[in-house]
């Protein structure tokens, strides 16, 4: 994590070798092809020792390899081959099967299936198909790939090869979602390339203006090369862009990838001098490990690595021709490839080893998410940024408030700002954030269960017809509440956290109506039904939290905690020294004081467990306040802070990679408990039938006494809501000492459809003790979509 915070300070680029891995690492091999489906990286083809036919997948985030169960139309194991994917689905074209013997055969891999089909497109109306090659390029854009050039044999023996240099290009067009339609060969404008192989062909267009491009650089012809050539797709016209900049040395057997506005340029074979006079022809080569990139809004190059001549410390990639890369996100992979210096085919050997490098600092995580909450320490999540080592959390505090005040039930409903009048209108402005996809569905582990939040825990379901037997453990919030709001304590158990909305509202006991009031505290978790052919499976999908708080007192503001996306599988809290987390930027105005950021620790997931913060000495400011170039301070020499009870606290998360620390989150706010409250109810089920619903829930975790009566609210449509969907109304529907009450249509015709995020029909229960109201648990509904046909 210091080396990350020092490459930020000097600018430069910090490659990671990847120690070690688990599961069946592929034998190393040059040839291969890569491509990455969100973090996995998928790799066919290649050799050393015969052709390899296996396809093998690295998992970026678990560190792990791992070999699919492939079934279908296997390929035979093939090299210098055309892979490209679309979505979920890998297309190969040609390359080499065995020594002499190229191939045109074209396969297609449904990856969410592991499914390999040969397909067959259609030939060209005019022209011939596509001849066996290798070393071509094959690149994707739309629907449509784009074939250029390679090595064919003319001879009629493999065994005898006389090869051919194509520039020939062809333009397949693919069904939507699986299968082709056939071979097309695009009248072009202009010049076309060379004949070449083993050269790089990327597309790229801008997002501000101008026609997608594809670019090819260098290859080989008898010779290497390093000319750079642009084909507009849209008016398929080839020219030669100017460029500025050191132009890399020619080459053959490289990457590029594109990341951003750059094409990124590593290894490959070069002439063993870099002087025009000498010629690659009297095998004078080598590889190389330069690395550069061209951007591609500018057509310049910049030269980031030149050839590492001693690198005894290996920091550094070696070497290497006929390697694989690609770009997870902003992270660019390498993996294997052939090495050496110079053409000793006696003594070939290709690198085993696996690398990455950051290109650019990480974006800010979302905000920080109150999964519970205790009188003394909160359990928070947030979204995930793919590729990161760890994360930066920090923390900005009010002064505790006194703690253990009794306050009666009318002043803990103003405090908390849950008044309800039958004819009155919400006033927290709580944009429903939340999004619940109902096809990614994540199993929940036991391991991943948090307590629930005793504070308030909204959680959401959607509209299928049985929720989980097992019930969703509701994510808790503590509400964003100044200092002077009291709060019951609140603890959750969360799937995974997508965007929603956590609010905390404290109804009191009087008739169905609209929360209005100075502050309010709900915390919201999404929550999947399953149907009943399910028979109580574990819920499988993800919840969102967001974080709402309105003060009255202290200048009206509003704050707005997107919902955090959270792997079940890493809801634990350990701290480890790969993350800090960071806070989350104020969506409204509070008071324009100076704040001192305190760090929490650094974080290699996305979760943390809060109980305490770190003093920095008088004479230094928070890594906050020069996020950029800030070195970790060390925590074993400063002290920790306990955190107090009914005390505000202000929460940022920022990303760490090996350029540094990313820029901070949005701020969140939550309030420490205040015992004595009820928690929030937990474990909210929805079960549909013909006519009505079922809502149920379990007791809070912490009762703090006998409860008294639970109230259920139904959010409905009123002018008001149409006008302002903000500011909810909800009418009681229940009130009693039962778990669980029957919503009948009559009600739910009633009922206000919530369009902030994905539609959904919004209900709130909580629980009363002999202090009063707790925190309300809010539960989304998500309602069926109408599919669009314009798709």
């Amino acid at each position: 994590m210091a080396a990350a915070a020092a490459a930020a300070a000097t600018g430069v680029l910090s490659w990671r070798r990847v120690p070690s891995s688990t599961g069946p690492v592929p034998r190393s091999r040059h040839g291969h092809r890569a491509v990455a489906i969100r973090e996995l990286v998928i790799i066919f083809g290649g050799g050393n020792e015969g052709i390899a036919d296996e396809l093998h997948v690295y998992n970026t985030a678990t560190n792990q390899w791992f070999l699919p169960a492939v079934r279908g139309d296997i390929p035979p194991g093939c090299a210098a081959h055309g892979f490209v994917c679309d979505g979920t689905r890998i297309l190969v074209f040609g390359g080499m099967v065995e020594y002499g013997r190229y191939s045109n055969d074209l396969y297609e891999l449904q990856a969410s299936r592991w499914l390999w089909k040969k397909v067959k497109p259609q030939p060209p109306s005019v022209g011939s198909l596509p001849c066996p090659r290798l070393g071509h390029s094959f690149s994707l854009y739309g629907n449509k790939c784009y074939l250029f050039g390679g090595l064919a044999n003319e001879s009629e023996d493999s065994n005898n090869n006389i090869p051919r240099y194509l520039n020939d290009f062809y333009e397949l067009e693919l069904q939507h979602g699986s299968g082709v339609i056939g071979w097309s060969i695009p009248m072009t404008k202009g010049i076309l390339p060379s004949p070449r192989e083993s050269h790089t062909a990327i597309v790229y267009c801008r997002k501000d203006l101008g026609n997608p491009k594809m670019y090819i650089f260098g290859g080989m012809c008898g010779c290497r090369l390093n000319d750079l050539w642009e084909l507009d797709i849209e008016t398929m016209t080839w020219s030669r862009p100017e460029t500025k900049g050191t132009v890399p040395l020619p080459r053959s057997l490289h990457t590029a990838n594109v990341i951003g506005n750059k094409m990124y340029v590593f290894g490959g074979w070069v002439p063993q001098t870099g002087e025009d006079e000498i010629s690659a022809r009297d095998g004078e080569w080598k590889c190389t490990s330069s690395f550069s990139y061209l951007n591609l809004d500018t057509t310049e190059w910049i030269s980031l690595m030149l050839d590492c001549q001693e690198d005894k410390k290996n920091l550094l990639p070696g070497p290497r021709a006929g390697h694989c890369a690609v770009a997870v996100g902003t992270r660019l992979y390498i993996w294997s490839g052939r090495d050496g210096y110079r053409k000793a085919w006696n003594n070939q050997v290709c690198c085993k080893d696996l690398w990455y490098l950051d290109t650019e600092k990480p974006p800010a995580p979302s905000q920080v998410q109150l999964i519970r909450a205790t009188t003394n320490s909160f359990q928070v999540k947030w979204d995930e940024v793919p590729t990161v080592e760890g994360y930066l959390l920090q923390l900005n505090a009010d002064s505790p408030a006194p703690g253990g005040i009794v306050v009666p039930e009318t002043a803990l409903l103003n405090s908390q700002g849950i008044k309800l009048d039958r004819h009155s209108q919400t006033n927290h402005m709580v944009p429903n954030n939340v999004q619940v996809t109902s096809n990614s569905l994540l199993k929940l582990e036991a391991k991943e269960n948090i307590t629930e939040p005793e504070n308030i825990a909204t959680q959401e379901a959607t509209k299928k017809n049985h929720l989980d037997s097992r019930g969703f453990k509701e994510s808790n919030a503590p509400s964003l509440l100044p200092a002077c709001t009291l709060g019951p304590q609140t603890s959750a158990n969360v799937a995974e956290l997508h965007d929603l909305d956590i609010r905390t509202v404290n109804p009191d006991d009087s008739v169905s109506s609209t929360v209005s009031s100075s502050q309010t505290m709900v915390t919201q978790q999404a929550v999947k039904t399953e149907s009943s052919s399910t028979n109580g499976a574990v819920v499988k999908d993800e919840t969102s939290l967001t974080t709402f708080c309105s003060k009255s007192e202290v200048a009206e503001t509003t704050f707005i905690v997107p919902s955090t996306k959270v792997r079940t599988g890493h809801t634990n809290n350990s701290t480890v020294h790969l993350s800090k987390t960071t806070p989350i930027r104020l969506m409204a105005t509070v008071k324009t004081r100076e704040r001192q950021w305190y760090d929490v620790g650094i974080f290699k997931s996305n979760a943390a467990l809060v109980s305490q913060y770190y003093l920095l000495p008088e004479e230094k400011s928070s890594i906050s306040n020069k996020v950029e170039n800030a070195d970790v301070p060390d925590y074993g020499l400063l002290k920790k802070q306990d955190l107090f009870p009914g005390t505000v606290y202000r929460f940022r998360v920022a990303a760490i990679n090996g350029c540094g620390v990313g820029p901070f989150s949005k701020v969140s706010e939550f309030k420490t408990c205040i015992p004595g409250f009820p928690g929030a109810p937990s474990m909210v089920r929805i079960t549909k039938s013909v006519d009505c619903i079922h809502l149920s829930w379990e007791p809070p975790l912490s009762p703090s006494g006998n409860i008294l009566e639970y109230s259920a609210y139904l959010a409905i449509r009123t002018t008001q809501v149409h006008e302002n969907p903000n500011q909810l109304v909800f009418m009681k529907i229940y009130c009693g000492l039962k778990t669980s009450c029957i919503v009948t249509a009559a009600q739910l015709s009633n009922a206000h459809v919530d369009y902030t995020s994905r539609p959904a029909i919004v209900f709130r229960i909580s629980a009363k003790n002999d202090r009063g109201y707790g925190p309300a648990t809010q539960v989304r509904w998500l309602q069926e979509m109408k599919t669009s046909s314009s798709k």
